[in-house]
């Protein structure tokens, strides 16, 4: 959701229904090893990771890793034609919405997922942060500014990981160990934004008033979501 120019809340004409999303985890979960796709909350993760770039990230270099993690220039080999072109159709109108929220500084829904109910709220945000990484990984450009104010947002997207599983952040566990996690979804949500927005007042800062960043986001939507469908979900953002 967007606010136009008359105020009144607007539908992104980019924006993916609950059961286009489904398709896209199954079309990614229908890809066999040794190729290792994302599931759809690791794909939104790695989108925003990629549009809080401080360049410009274009699309054709987004979409091979989508289908394989470690994939770099192309799309790999094996993967059927009909699945790329479905993939690449519904993830590129996500990466435009999510252009559109980032840019005018406006909340988006983070595709989390509703964790098992003996799983702590943290458990929902793992797979979105694993996509996010990737794509730190992959374009390490925002790692690379010296600027304070990205610590904190990079803290609150990393206390979801447990601290043994981080790698080169040291400088961060001390703001983690500091925070209280969320105790429900849409503060995990919440979280997520909020963080996402702040990092862009860094990397991709526009010329206005004070954003929605400053202090908690206002949902437009609900962010708990039905599990997007069946399959194997890891931790680092593949399928097994």
């Amino acid at each position: 959701m967007w606010k136009g120019d008359n105020g009144q809340m607007q539908r992104l004409e980019t924006q993916l229904t609950d059961t286009e999303i489904t398709r896209l985890d199954e079309l990614l979960a229908s890809i066999h090893a040794p190729l290792q796709p994302m599931d759809a909350s690791a794909v939104d993760g790695y989108l925003c990771g990629a549009l809080l770039q401080p360049v410009t990230i274009l699309w054709p270099e987004v979409l091979p890793a989508l289908f394989d993690a470690d994939a770099q220039q192309a799309v790999p080999a094996g993967v059927p034609a009909a699945v790329v072109a479905e993939v690449s159709a519904l993830a590129e109108r996500r990466f435009a919405e999510l252009a559109q929220a980032i840019g005018a500084r406006q909340w988006f829904d983070p595709w989390i997922f509703e964790p098992d109910e003996d799983e702590p709220v943290t458990e929902a945000q793992l797979l979105w942060v694993a996509g996010f990484s990737i794509a730190l990984e992959r374009w390490p450009q925002l790692l690379r500014l010296s600027n304070p104010a990205l610590k904190e947002p990079l803290a609150v997207i990393f206390a979801a990981v447990p601290p043994e599983d981080l790698e080169d952040a040291d400088d961060l566990l001390p703001v983690i160990e500091s925070l209280e996690p969320p105790t429900t979804l849409d503060e995990a949500a919440e979280d997520l934004v909020r963080s996402v927005l702040l990092l862009a007042d860094v990397t991709r800062p526009v010329r206005r008033g004070p954003t929605a960043a400053r202090g908690r986001p206002v949902r437009q939507t609900g962010a708990a979501r039905a599990r997007p469908g069946p399959g194997p979900h890891s931790q680092k953002g593949r399928r097994g």
